[in-house]
C-alpha cells in the first residue's frame, strides 16, 4: 500500500541533500553548460542537415542538452541507493512499516524534482545564449516531457543500483550505458543523418523520444508527432517505474 507520508519524507530528504551540496549543483550544471557554450556558440551559424531552414544549431541543440542533463542526473540517482546501503540508512527504512513501492516512489519524486531544477536552470541560461521558445504556452508540456525523461532514467538507475553493491563499479557501468543512450538519441545531431542500423538502435532509445518531444514543443520542429513522442515516453516511464520497483523489491538490502 502506498504511504504518502513516507514518500514526502524521502522526497524532503533528497531535496535537503541536494540544496546543501553546492558542489553537486555546480557539477551537474557544468557539463551541459560547456556543451551549450562551445557547441552551441561555435556552430551557431551552421545549418543543421536534415532540419528545416531557419533552425539554427543553438535551437536544435538546447533540447538535446536538456535531455542529456536529465539523463545523467536521473541515472546517477541510483548512486544514492548504494550510498544509503553503505552507511546503513537503507536498512533502517527497509525495516520500517512502509511498503517498498512507497520507498521507490519517494526516491523517484526527489530525483525528479532535483532533475527538473537543473533542467529549468539550463533552459534559463540557454535563453541568454540565443535560444528562443516558440510560445510560453509550450513550457508546461516541456515540463511534462522533462518529468517523463527523468522518471524513465531514475527507474533505470534504480534497476542497476538494486543489482550492484559497489559505488565505484556503479559509476563505471553507468558510463558505459548512458553515453550510448546520449549519442543515439539525436541530442547533438539528427538521427536521419546516421546509417540505417544505427538509426534503428536510436529508435530503441527512450531518450530519442524525449529529446524529439522537447524540440517539438519548444521550437516547433520534430521528427515524429509530439503526441507520439508523449505516448512512447509515458509507456517507458511507467515500464521503468515498474521494473525499478520489482528489482528493488527483490534486492538483498538487509
Amino acid at each position: 500500500m502506498i504511504n504518502p507520508a513516507a514518500i514526502q519524507v524521502l522526497w524532503l530528504r533528497e531535496m535537503k541533500r541536494f540544496l546543501r551540496a553546492k558542489s553537486r549543483i555546480f557539477g551537474a550544471l557544468a557539463m551541459p553548460l560547456f556543451f551549450l557554450a562551445f557547441l552551441g556558440m561555435g556552430f551557431r551559424r551552421m545549418p543543421v542537415p536534415g532540419m528545416e531552414d531557419g533552425v539554427g544549431y543553438i535551437l536544435f541543440l538546447v533540447p538535446g542538452i536538456l535531455g542529456m542533463s536529465l539523463l545523467f542526473s536521473s541515472t546517477f540517482g541510483g548512486l544514492s541507493v548504494l550510498w544509503d546501503r553503505e552507511f546503513g540508512f537503507l536498512k533502517e527504512i527497509m525495516v520500517a512499516p512502509v511498503s517498498r513501492i512507497s520507498i521507490v516512489l519517494g526516491r523517484i519524486a526527489g530525483g525528479v524534482t532535483t532533475a527538473l531544477i537543473q533542467g529549468v536552470l539550463i533552459l534559463c541560461v540557454s535563453l541568454l545564449l540565443g535560444f528562443r521558445i516558440t510560445s510560453p504556452l509550450s513550457l508546461p508540456l516541456a515540463l511534462v516531457f522533462m518529468i517523463l525523461i527523468s522518471v524513465t532514467f531514475l527507474g533505470l538507475g534504480l534497476v542497476f543500483a538494486s543489482k550492484m553493491r559497489d559505488m565505484q563499479g556503479f559509476s563505471i557501468v553507468m558510463n558505459f550505458v548512458i553515453f550510448p543512450l546520449f549519442f543515439l538519441s539525436g541530442a547533438i545531431y539528427p538521427l536521419e543523418n546516421l546509417p540505417v542500423w544505427l538509426r534503428i538502435l536510436g529508435y530503441a532509445d527512450p531518450l530519442t523520444y524525449g529529446v524529439d518531444g522537447l524540440r517539438g514543443v519548444l521550437i516547433g520542429v520534430s521528427s515524429l508527432p509530439v503526441w507520439l513522442d508523449l505516448g512512447i515516453m509515458l509507456f517507458f516511464s511507467l515500464f521503468m517505474i515498474a521494473l525499478g520497483a520489482y528489482f528493488f523489491e527483490k534486492s538483498e538490502t538487509l
